[in-house]
């Protein structure tokens, strides 16, 4: 049980997704470990031709450039940054023995 803004809950509060840690991994790719403890691959070729916003992280070196801000990560100072849910959902888990597995 829980309470949020006044109301009470029965079921447990959600808590939110949040990016532990991350390191460049290949070529437009970054490892993410997740506040669950999964460890997921996150292919950015994908989303900066899904997502216009996100169309400076083309250039590897804006990528390789980022930060994790309240678990978040972030580019430009602030100015891009992905919910660590879209990035969650858009990524493949990482297995220890190599293979990719999609999330």
């Amino acid at each position: 049980m829980f309470e949020a803004s006044g109301i009470m809950y029965a079921d447990e509060s959600a808590r939110e997704l949040e990016v532990r840690s991350a390191h460049v991994a290949d070529d437009h790719v970054i490892l993410v470990t997740f506040s669950t403890g999964e460890t997921c691959l996150c292919d950015f070729t994908e989303m900066h031709d899904d997502v216009p916003a996100f169309a400076p992280l083309r250039d590897e070196k804006t990528l390789e450039d980022f930060r994790i801000d309240h678990g978040i990560l972030t580019w430009c100072g602030g100015d891009i940054d992905i919910s660590p849910t879209y990035l969650y959902e858009h990524s493949y888990e990482y297995a220890a023995h190599g293979e990719l597995v999609s999330v």
